[in-house]
């Protein structure tokens, strides 16, 4: 059997209860879309599969073989990312590559179903929203699965049983990325032009899309991207920078974010919060991190949003504080801010050589975080200033590694120098099922 044929086979059995509507990635095509109700729901299921694995498996990836945070616990997972000793069973690797597929499974049920659906309860344009969404989210995962695997098979229609699965072979990086811009291409023709913070707009396809440009070094793209989303108003900086990380959320920040509830629990904080805020405690920001976020020099007024400290007995314990509602657990997890926005555009600014141009958007978050201006002249300085602004601003997002690894700069901050350890192995279940199937170099 080949390898996404025994994926799929195990999605297939899988469960997915978080919006509390029916797994439709598990039922045949024919009987899980029929109507207007249906496809809503099968939509709302296939946010569900991103909520999955931006709970706390994809951030993990982006943060814990980076230098912003550290492990404390046994956890033999946990351990080898925090030590970039990774093995291709990794389960963490393995559950998320999983649910990554599962969200293109998801997404491609309603691809395939809507077009030919008729429901005169589902008019045109919010048919075209259903599919724009989708084609987002496929876009989405297929961009997390190249920047953690780099290329990636293909999977382009349902998989409905373990045949059509067989026969797909890994795409290169550059034909990944041509697919997630193939999607985003399509999913801001067809996205309405709202400014809904947690579900996919025609912004929030061109947010990720300028994104995208960044990660191919595309710098004029990436900057247009960037500036068609910076020119609309309804997007701007919150002040103070907790502003956006509390109820009620979905601020004019959030480009895109999920969206959790007392009923549908984001517990990420459960991995920061110390056992006396009834906590595990095992997801910590290092001593670096906190010396730097402590700097006003560099972390400004950033440091009581993203750090907070509780005594126990005469010991003074530090913990990551953007999962802050512990009681309520409906925290979002970040997809796009708009901060993101601006330094993506001063970055791709910075590398065609408009220095003044990106000073200006890089100061632009430094001001809202309360950071003195940056006043570097050299190309080189103002990179590493944005570099180092985004270690601070996104410090428990899904960024720091995938920023190091993008820039080719893993090496030298971190003293990873085997380029093959800046992505992640194929999990072996696939790798096993499937002896076509190319492990990356190195595992």
């Amino acid at each position: 059997m080949k390898a996404f044929a025994y994926l799929f086979l195990l999605v297939a059995l899988a469960s997915c209860n978080t919006l509390d509507v029916q797994p439709f990635q598990q039922l045949p095509d024919n009987r899980a879309i029929t109507d207007a109700g249906s496809a809503r729901a099968a939509l709302l299921g296939t946010y569900s599969q991103v909520q999955n694995y931006y709970q706390l498996n994809y951030p993990v990836l982006g943060y814990l073989p980076g230098d912003n945070v550290r492990f404390n616990g046994t956890l033999n997972q946990f351990n080898q990312l925090d030590q970039n000793a990774l093995s291709a069973d990794n389960v963490i690797i393995t559950d998320t590559w999983t649910q990554l597929y599962q969200t293109i499974n998801s997404a491609n049920n309603v691809l395939a179903a809507l077009p030919d659906l008729t429901d005169p309860l589902l008019p045109t344009a919010e048919k075209n929203q259903l599919l724009g969404e989708a084609f987002f989210i496929r876009s989405l995962a297929y961009f997390d699965l190249a920047r953690g695997w780099g290329g990636v098979p293909l999977v382009l229609k349902p998989t409905r049983s373990a045949a059509d699965g067989r026969g797909i072979r890994r795409s290169t990086v550059a034909q990944t990325y041509d697919q997630v811009l193939a999607d985003l291409t399509e999913a801001e023709r067809l996205l309405p032009d709202a400014a809904t913070r947690n579900r996919a707009t025609k912004n929030t396809a061109r947010a990720l899309r300028a994104r995208l440009h960044l990660y191919r070094q595309q710098w004029a793209e990436a900057e247009t991207y960037a500036t068609q989303v910076l020119g609309n108003t309804n997007y701007r900086l919150v002040t103070p920078y907790r502003a956006f990380s509390a109820a009620p959320f979905g601020s004019t920040e959030s480009v895109l974010e999920l969206t959790y509830s007392i009923a549908d629990q984001n517990n990420q904080w459960n991995n920061w919060y110390p056992s006396a805020l009834g906590g595990q405690y095992t997801l910590q920001p290092t001593p670096e991190l906190i010396t730097l976020v402590n700097n006003a020099s560099a972390g400004g007024n950033r440091s009581a949003a993203l750090l907070a400290t509780v005594r126990v007995g005469s010991t003074d314990f530090v913990y990551g504080n953007l999962y802050n509602r512990a009681a309520q657990r409906d925290d979002p997890a970040y997809i796009i801010r708009i901060a993101e926005v601006y330094l993506i555009r001063a970055e791709a600014r910075a590398r065609q050589g408009k220095l003044a141009d990106a000073l200006a958007d890089l100061n632009a978050v430094r001001s809202r975080a309360g950071v003195p201006a940056a006043t570097a002249t050299t190309a080189e300085a103002v990179l590493l200033a944005i570099e180092d602004e985004r270690r601070v601003e996104f410090a428990f997002e899904a960024h720091r590694w995938f920023d190091l690894v993008r820039t080719g700069r893993a090496g030298a901050v971190l003293g990873i120098t085997d380029a093959r350890k800046w992505l992640f192995p194929i999990p072996f279940n696939d790798i096993a099922a499937d002896p076509d199937l190319e492990q990356n170099p190195g595992y």
